[in-house]
């Protein structure tokens, strides 16, 4: 399917006005989407919170049949978050860690999501291992299957990171995982939205992400999966009147579907607004959104790569919409801060957030620009001759 460019670029007020090339921390969100969650604080307002809801329920509940067709799952699989780190804690924080017990987890891991390892360490005495990247940049499956023995409980990786525009072969991983009847975490906050995300080719028993990022979706919204078939072995670290059932005085049951791992209380028209956003991709269609991000991705490295001064820092056979580079003699924040400046919008990758695989690689404080389907090969030649300028 071929995406309609000038089509999508009027559905986004914001392309003309700026170069938004920071679609890793928050893309542009279509006019439907902004619309779907101002008309329902309108009716919050106009009818009251609770009945609003009452009258939206169907538009609720979309979120989650849109993720089933995301995803390649079923709805009663999918669950609602206030974010995406809310998401991966409320899975990571069922799981019956005991002290010995390993997690194995990649050298590009997010910086909350090893905290959390960190702090599990800490309290429950678990271990974590670390598995270097390969020469690619991407997890080395060979070491990855050398670690793997009968005291994992656990792996968890990210699937694209926030300071590098690889992917990670996370099928291969989900392969390894199942063959060794481990549970599989995988963090899909940059991916999904930009690469066809399925389930059951991936192999993952969980998967988190975010809406306000690739999805196009608000701030404040994120989603996770559970594989109903590996739901029995985790059980949620807290609970409240909608994720379970007070049975009787004494007693109650959780849910049987992954909204036990919901709150009661959550941004309704949030909610609602990302379950049109996934609609909108939908109806592009993934297939066509990952093609097309990884081609505007592939020219801006290109260009980038052919400015004097400028080091990109991915190279692969398959990597993301996401660009990092370093402009020599320009600190990163002073790059972004000067392409802002022009009306062009970009990122920092921090070392203070990526102690692991900046460090690793001998690298600072970079430059992030992450390119999205709406963006052009216009903009892309703007972006880099602002920073050839620099």
């Amino acid at each position: 399917m071929s995406i309609d460019i000038r089509t999508l670029r009027d559905d986004t007020p914001a392309c003309a006005e700026l170069i938004h090339f920071n679609n890793a921390g928050a893309a542009l969100a279509p006019r439907s989407v902004t619309d779907a969650i101002l008309t329902h604080l309108a009716d919050e307002q106009r009818l009251g919170g609770y009945e609003a809801a009452s009258r939206a329920e169907a538009r609720i509940n979309n979120f989650y049949d849109a993720f089933a067709k995301l995803l390649a799952c079923e709805a009663s699989e999918i669950a609602y978050a206030e974010n995406a780190t809310h998401a991966w804690n409320s899975l990571f924080n069922a799981i019956p860690f005991t002290a010995g017990d390993i997690v194995l987890t990649g050298q590009s891991e997010y910086a909350s999501n090893f905290l959390a390892l960190l702090h599990m360490a800490k309290r429950q005495g678990i271990e974590i291992q670390v598995i270097p990247n390969d020469s690619a940049g991407v997890i080395d499956l060979e070491r990855l299957e050398a670690a793997i023995n009968p005291r994992v409980k656990l792996i968890a990786l990210t699937h694209t990171p926030s300071q590098s525009g690889v992917i990670h072969p996370a099928a291969r991983v989900g392969f390894m995982a199942r063959a060794h009847n481990i549970l599989y975490l995988l963090d899909a906050c940059q991916s999904a939205g930009q690469i066809d995300l399925n389930v059951n080719e991936l192999g993952c028993d969980m998967l988190t992400g975010t809406g306000r990022k690739y999805l196009r979706g608000p701030r404040g919204t994120g989603f996770l999966y559970m594989r109903r078939s590996s739901m029995a072995k985790l059980e949620p670290a807290w609970i409240d009147l909608h994720s379970a059932n007070w049975s009787s005085a004494n007693t109650y049951e959780f849910r049987d579907d992954a909204r036990r791992f919901e709150n009661w209380e959550c941004f309704v028209a949030g909610k609602i607004g990302l379950g049109v956003a996934i609609d909108y991709a939908l109806q592009i269609g993934m297939p066509a959104i990952e093609t097309r991000v990884g081609e505007l991705g592939a020219t801006l490295r290109e260009t980038l790569g052919a400015i004097a001064g400028v080091q990109v820092h991915e190279h692969g056979k398959q990597l993301s919409g996401i660009v990092t580079f370093s402009k020599q003699g320009v600190s990163a924040a002073t790059l972004q801060e000067g392409l802002r400046a022009k009306g062009i919008n970009s990122s920092v990758a921090r070392l203070a957030s990526n102690q692991l695989d900046l460090a690793k690689r001998g690298l600072g404080d970079i430059n992030r620009a992450s390119v999205h389907y709406y963006n052009t090969d216009e903009e892309i030649a703007r972006f880099c001759q602002m920073v050839a300028q620099f």
